[in-house]
C-alpha cells in the first residue's frame, strides 16, 4: 500500500472460496468441540483434562481454530468485497451461535452477578458464592468469591437477562443475544468509520468481523466486550460525522459513557474522542468547547446508570480484583514472574508481580499522555496545511482514531491480566485507520489458540518458559522501540 486509502490488490475468486469454506469447516469443528468438551453447565472448569473425551476435544479445537485462523489470515489484506466479508463472517458465526459457551465460563459469572443484583445483593461488595447464586457451580472457581468488575450498565443488563431468561440457560441465551447485538452494531459502524478515515471498507470489515476471536469469544463466549465495542464504535462514528455540533456531541458522549459503564477499559478512548469532537482549527478553546459537550454526555450516562442501579460508585472498587489471575500472557506479570523465579534460585521470593504491575500502570499513564500529546500536535499542524477539505478531514479522523487504537493496544499490553478476547479492543479501532496491519493482526491470530473450549488457559501448561519468552520479548521491544519513539508520527 502507498497510503492510508490505498486499496488492497484483487483477490483470486478461488482463493476466496477456499478461505470461506475452510473457515466454515473450522467453525463447525469448534461448535462440535464445544458440545464434546465445552464450558457446559454442570461440568468442571478443567473438564478437558479429566474426561475420556478430552483428547478428542483438544484435536477438534486445535484443527478448527487452525482452519478459522488460516482462512482469516489468508485474506488479511481485504476480502473480495465488503458485502462478501459480511456474508462470510455471518456464515462462520452461524455454527457458533448454537454452540455452548466457548473459551471461558465468564457468561456464568455474568448470570450470577445479575441474579445477585436482581435479588437485592450488591455485586460490587459480595462474591456470587456468598450471594447465594443457585448457579455458582458453573462459575470458574477463581471468580466465585470476587465482586463484579463491570460497570453498572452491564450489571443492569445482566439482571434483565436473568429476569427474562427465567433460569441459567435462558439467561445465557439473552446474554448471547446482547453480545451478538454488540457485534452487529460494531459491524455497521465499521463502514462509516473506515470511509471517514479513507481506509478500504472490505479490509476493515474483514479484519474485525471475520476475526476468530470475535466469533469464538464475543459471539459464542457472549463476552460483554462485544457490547462495549458496539457502543464505543457508534460513539466514535457520531463524533466523526458531526464534529463541533453540541447535540450530536452529547449523544456521542452518552454512547461512550455507556461503553465505560459496561467495561471501564473504554475510558482510555475518551481523551482521543475529545480530539475527534473538534470542528475547525485545533485550539485549546475549541477543544474545551467541543470536548466539554462530549464530557457532559459521558458524565450524564455514568451518573444516570449509577443512580438507576442504586449502587453508586461501588463498581470502581470491583476493578481492584480483576487482576487476581497471574499468567505470563500479561507482559508486566511475566516480568514479575521471571524476577520471582530468579529470586527463588537465590533462596528468596521477592514477590515482584505486584511491583511489576504497578510500574506497568505508571508506564501506561505516561504512554497514554504521550500518545495524546502526539495526536494533539499532529492535529495542530494540520491547521496550517492547505489541501482539499475531504483529505484534511480524513487526516484528522485518522490521527484521532489511531491515537484511540494505540491507547487500547497499550492498555492491553500493560494491563495486569490478558485474556484472548482483550485483543479485539484495539483490533476494532485500528482496523479502520492503520496502514500496516500485521503488527496487530498477528497477536490476534496467536491469541486464538490460547484457550480451550472449556475455558482452560493453555498458558498454564508452560508457565515458566512462557514467562521467560515474554520477558525476553518485552526487553527486545523496549531496546528496539524506545529510541524510535521520538520519531513516531501519526499517519
Amino acid at each position: 500500500m502507498t497510503g492510508p486509502g490505498a486499496a488492497p490488490g484483487p483477490i483470486a475468486p478461488g482463493r476466496a472460496l477456499v478461505a470461506r469454506y475452510a473457515g466454515l469447516a473450522g467453525a463447525v469443528l469448534l461448535s462440535v468441540a464445544g458440545y464434546v468438551g465445552g464450558a457446559l453447565p454442570g461440568t468442571t472448569a478443567d473438564r478437558v483434562w479429566r474426561s475420556a473425551d478430552g483428547p478428542l476435544t483438544v484435536v477438534l479445537w486445535l484443527v478448527g481454530t487452525g482452519l478459522l485462523v488460516g482462512a482469516w489470515w489468508a485474506l488479511r489484506d481485504g476480502a473480495p468485497s465488503t458485502g462478501w466479508a459480511y456474508r462470510t463472517a455471518g456464515l462462520w458465526a452461524l455454527p457458533l451461535l448454537v454452540a455452548p459457551p466457548l473459551g471461558s465460563r465468564d457468561v456464568y459469572s455474568y448470570a450470577c452477578q445479575g441474579w445477585a443484583y436482581a435479588h437485592g445483593v450488591d455485586p460490587y461488595a459480595t462474591g456470587v458464592a456468598a450471594a447465594g447464586c443457585p448457579w455458582v457451580d458453573a462459575v470458574a472457581p477463581i471468580w466465585r468469591d470476587t465482586p463484579a468488575p463491570y460497570g453498572p450498565v452491564f450489571v443492569l443488563l445482566a439482571a434483565l437477562a436473568v429476569t427474562l431468561g427465567g433460569g441459567l440457560v435462558g439467561a445465557v441465551v439473552v446474554l448471547r443475544l446482547v453480545a451478538v447485538a454488540g457485534v452487529l452494531l460494531a459491524g455497521l459502524c465499521l463502514l462509516g468509520l473506515a470511509r471517514a478515515a479513507g481506509v478500504p471498507t472490505r479490509r476493515a470489515t474483514w479484519l474485525v468481523l471475520a476475526c476468530p476471536l470475535v466469533a469464538v469469544h464475543l459471539v459464542a463466549g457472549a463476552h460483554n466486550d462485544a457490547l462495549m465495542l458496539g457502543l464505543l464504535l457508534l460513539g466514535l462514528l457520531v463524533l466523526v460525522r458531526f464534529p463541533g455540533k453540541p447535540r450530536p456531541l452529547l449523544v456521542a458522549g452518552v454512547l461512550l459513557g455507556l461503553a465505560v459503564g459496561v467495561k471501564a477499559t473504554a475510558v482510555v478512548v475518551l481523551p482521543f474522542a475529545a480530539l475527534a469532537a473538534v470542528l475547525g482549527r485545533y485550539t485549546v478553546r475549541s477543544l474545551l468547547r467541543d470536548g466539554g459537550w462530549l464530557a457532559a454526555g459521558v458524565f450524564a450516562a455514568l451518573a444516570g446508570a449509577s443512580l438507576l442501579s442504586g449502587l453508586g460508585l461501588g463498581w470502581v472498587r470491583g476493578l481492584n480484583r480483576s487482576g487476581d489471575s497471574e499468567q505470563w500472557t500479561s507482559p508486566p506479570t511475566a516480568v514479575g514472574m521471571v524476577v520471582d523465579y530468579a529470586g527463588e534460585l537465590l533462596g528468596r521470593r521477592p514477590a515482584a508481580v505486584p511491583v511489576a504491575r504497578a510500574v506497568a500502570l505508571a508506564v501506561l499513564v505516561a504512554l497514554l499522555a504521550l500518545l495524546w500529546w502526539r495526536a494533539w500536535t499532529a492535529l495542530r499542524e494540520l491547521n496550517d496545511v492547505r489541501q482539499r477539505v475531504a483529505r484534511m478531514d480524513a487526516a484528522r479522523v485518522r490521527v484521532s482514531l489511531l491515537g484511540a487504537g494505540l491507547a487500547l493496544a497499550a492498555t492491553v499490553a500493560l494491563a495486569p491480566v490478558f485474556h484472548p478476547w482483550y485483543a479485539t479492543w484495539p483490533l476494532a479501532v485500528l482496523a479502520v485507520v492503520a496502514v500496516r496491519t500485521g503488527w496487530f493482526v498477528l497477536p490476534c491470530a496467536v491469541a486464538a489458540f490460547l484457550a480451550l473450549p472449556d475455558g482452560t488457559n493453555l498458558a498454564r501448561l508452560v508457565k515458566a518458559p512462557g514467562a521467560l519468552v515474554m520477558t525476553v520479548l518485552v526487553v527486545a521491544l523496549a531496546v528496539w522501540g524506545l529510541p524510535r519513539l521520538r520519531n513516531v508520527r501519526p499517519r
